[in-house]
């Protein structure tokens, strides 16, 4: 596989951290048909639990959806070590759904990842057949404020995302991210 695109938070990406993860990488090549796009980010953060200090993110673009891996280690070597090995599970996994969906002539959802842990007893990386159903549905009037009153109403209800719609009448979501702070996504 040819690198993508490799970029670095907080950190200088040197040549052997890229020849290291083109290595890595280029186990992914007999899936190559299938990746569209590839983007590579090695993050280093500055947290008291220095088994997290070194993050990798990976984003894969295939036909039909994304493969996204995220680990983290005190050693960045290593922390790319562990996304290329859930990487590859994820696309032989990926494969063998695309070419069974293939051979019967039919397309199939495919499960979102909290799905499948759920219908493997937690495991995310083994997926099963999953059919998704909706099985709640709730309806509430959007009231303009500000992102941050969107927060403070997240907060209030104990929700991890709370849909609002802002000043201008934009639809926006305001969510909670893992390490605590908070995200927004607003609709152009």
């Amino acid at each position: 596989m040819q690198i993508y695109q490799l970029s670095g938070r907080n950190v200088e990406v040197t040549e052997a951290m890229r020849e290291y993860v083109q290595e890595k990488l280029s186990r992914l090549d007999r899936y190559n048909d299938q990746i569209t796009d590839a983007r590579v980010t090695l993050t280093v953060r500055d947290v008291r639990n220095n088994e997290r200090r070194n993050r990798v993110e990976v984003q894969l673009n295939v036909p039909h959806g994304i493969i996204r891996a995220e680990e983290h280690h005190a050693d960045m070597y290593a922390a790319i070590d562990r996304a290329s090995d859930v990487l590859e599970r994820q696309l032989r996994k990926f494969k063998t759904r695309y070419m069974k969906q293939r051979q019967e002539g039919r397309p199939e959802p495919l499960p979102g990842p909290a799905e499948a842990a759920v219908a493997n007893g937690g495991d995310m990386d083994d997926v099963t057949e999953f059919h998704p159903e909706i099985v709640r549905q709730k309806r509430f009037e959007l009231r303009p404020m500000s992102a941050e009153d969107a927060v403070v109403q997240m907060e209030a209800l104990g929700h991890d995302f709370y849909v609002f719609q802002d000043m201008q009448g934009q639809t926006g979501v305001v969510y909670r991210r893992k390490d605590g702070h908070y995200g927004l996504i607003g609709a152009n």
